[in-house]
């Protein structure tokens, strides 16, 4: 077919033509296996990786659904040598396996003679294999069950990992009865996931992410330990588990900087995780207090490297990841292939705010300009300083008055990067602020707050990036932000998206100024947004 928005380019870079009528299909046909990189206004750029291709494979799609997206809405002739690289690469996943043997316990089992005799031989991976037991097969000692599938992600032959799992220590389960029971879209991540054994279910803020985290639990009906990113965080699970299951309040401990309480279901989070003392990880036996049978990585793009490697050792258990966006702003994307499991669920954000279970969305960059003092101070400043005083600009802050104006009465979060701009945000709106010193409680009293509609003008640091759950903001308005983190607008958006009362549209807006940094790392955060299938208009602070 030719006509079609896609041009193939034979450096594995996918162009699609935004404004083309077939985009949105085009977009939904390739975004399995191609990741976006970047997206101005009429043409985005995909490139497909084997980190990508096997990321497919593993979810269930064969490379000939690829090369068909791939064929069908080309406009062009697609480069034979790319398609058999596409099929080739695919096929390297699963030639090896890691599996059970009822003699030698963990053995690696090849389909493919010569792939087997090329990793013996790699050097990295030597140390972690035991006797050859006949030519297709070679033991493995179960402790280097993660490491051996990371070191063979990097020689480029992952691994498919059939060892099975320990049950761990049983413990009843069940979701809750009421009015209330899993959307379509909840059901079919939790068999994915149940079906694969491990494995990261991606679907957007907003879509119910601890309902699927449950129900992986009532399909275990075992012990499980949830990591999150904060203790707001781990309540928040604690309150949403007692509501959607049959746990009581006395099977739930909360392990964080406040409490240390071991229970069947354990929350516990990153921070208390990574602690260390003259060198050691001191709570790191948490792992091993009880004999889990489930472990839940929540916001799994922000797991920390040290668990990471606690994480290889932990390959008996039964793991599932959760989060809104696989990129990781470290590049640790591989490990979280190898260690937590591959992709088993993505749900686009459209197709759910299709159904009707996140509210839409319209994205608004509004771009400010630094008066001449400031572009002085900018033009002569150190690079690293840069960014801050773009981001901080008092331009931003007329802007945000006259937003806040437009949208009174509507639940308002303003969110930004550095506390003394926040804090004079917060005076200049007269607003509460939220920051890394509010204490816990103050914290959970706002939320409350704002939830319950006493007040709708929130001003937030990003500690409400992460699973603060406020689903009745309505507007958003940002200022700076992490560096241009993708990871980081996807947590912000979400936290919009709850389907809204009234069925209204969430606003987004990124206040920005132009001809600086600020505007450049405004561009790759966006290709979030664009990865989603959201368009940002771009308006001038004049205009609003």
């Amino acid at each position: 077919m030719t006509g079609g928005p896609l041009i193939v380019q034979s450096d594995k870079t996918l162009l699609l033509e935004v404004d083309h009528e077939q985009a949105a299909e085009c977009r939904r046909a390739i975004a399995p296996f191609a990741e976006l990189e970047r997206s101005p206004e009429h043409i985005h750029t995909y490139r497909i990786t084997p980190l990508g291709l096997w990321n497919a494979r593993a979810a269930g799609h064969d490379a000939e659904q690829v090369v068909d997206a791939l064929m069908d809405f080309s406009r062009y002739p697609v480069p034979h040598a790319l398609l058999v690289d596409v099929a080739e690469t695919m096929a390297r996943y699963g030639r090896l396996r890691l599996e059970k043997h009822p003699v030698h316990g963990l053995v690696l089992v090849t389909t493919d003679r010569p792939v087997l005799e090329e990793v013996v031989r790699a050097k990295r991976i030597q140390g972690m294999l035991g006797e050859r037991l006949d030519p297709d097969t070679v033991a493995v000692h179960p402790s280097e069950r993660g490491a051996l599938k990371q070191a063979l992600l990097k020689v480029g032959w992952p691994a498919e990992d059939l060892a099975g799992y320990v049950d761990g220590e049983a413990h009843p389960i069940d979701l809750s009865d009421g009015d209330w029971h899993l959307r379509p879209y909840q059901a079919e991540a939790v068999e994915s996931f149940w079906h694969g054994g491990s494995g990261v279910v991606v679907l957007p803020c907003g879509a119910g992410k601890t309902i699927v985290g449950a129900g992986a639990m009532a399909q275990a009906r075992s012990t499980t330990l949830i990591l999150v990113t904060n203790t707001v965080s781990a309540r928040q699970w604690k309150e949403e588990l007692l509501k959607r299951t049959t746990l009581t309040e006395d099977e739930i401990g909360e392990y964080s900087g406040a409490k240390k309480e071991i229970r069947p279901v354990t929350i516990a989070t990153y921070q208390v995780m990574t602690t260390r003392r003259k060198g050691v990880y001191q709570h790191l036996e948490l792992f091993d207090a009880r004999d889990w049978g489930l472990i839940v990585y929540d916001e799994v793009h922000l797991l920390p490297a040290p668990i990471f490697r606690m994480t290889a050792d932990l390959q008996a258990r039964r793991r599932i990841g959760l989060t809104a966006t696989l990129v990781r702003e470290d590049g640790h994307e591989g490990d979280v292939f190898s260690l937590i499991g591959p992709k088993r669920y993505d749900a686009p954000w459209k197709d759910i705010e299709a159904q009707g279970y996140i509210a839409p969305a319209d994205c608004v960059e509004v771009r400010v300009t630094l008066d001449d003092s400031e572009r002085i101070v900018y033009a002569t400043a150190e690079a690293d300083v840069r960014y801050r005083l773009a981001a901080s600009t008092a331009r931003k802050t007329e802007v945000v008055e006259r937003l806040v104006e437009k949208h009174r009465g509507e639940p308002t979060l303003v969110i930004g990067q550095y506390i003394d701009q926040l804090d004079e945000l917060a005076e200049r709106l007269g607003a509460p602020v939220i920051k890394g010193e509010t204490s816990v409680k103050e914290r959970e009293a706002l939320f409350a707050a704002f939830r319950a509609g006493e007040i709708d003008l929130l001003v937030v640091s990003k500690v409400a990036n992460f699973s603060v759950d406020l689903p009745e903001a309505s507007v958003a308005i940002q200022v700076s932000g992490s560096f241009g983190s993708r990871q980081e607008e996807a947590q912000r958006l979400g936290r919009l998206l709850r389907p809204k009362g009234d069925g209204r549209t969430a606003r987004f807006y990124a206040v920005v100024a132009r001809d600086t940094v600020d505007a450049e790392f405004a561009q790759h955060r966006q290709r979030f947004l664009a990865e989603q299938g959201y368009a940002y208009r771009i308006v001038d602070s004049d205009d609003v």
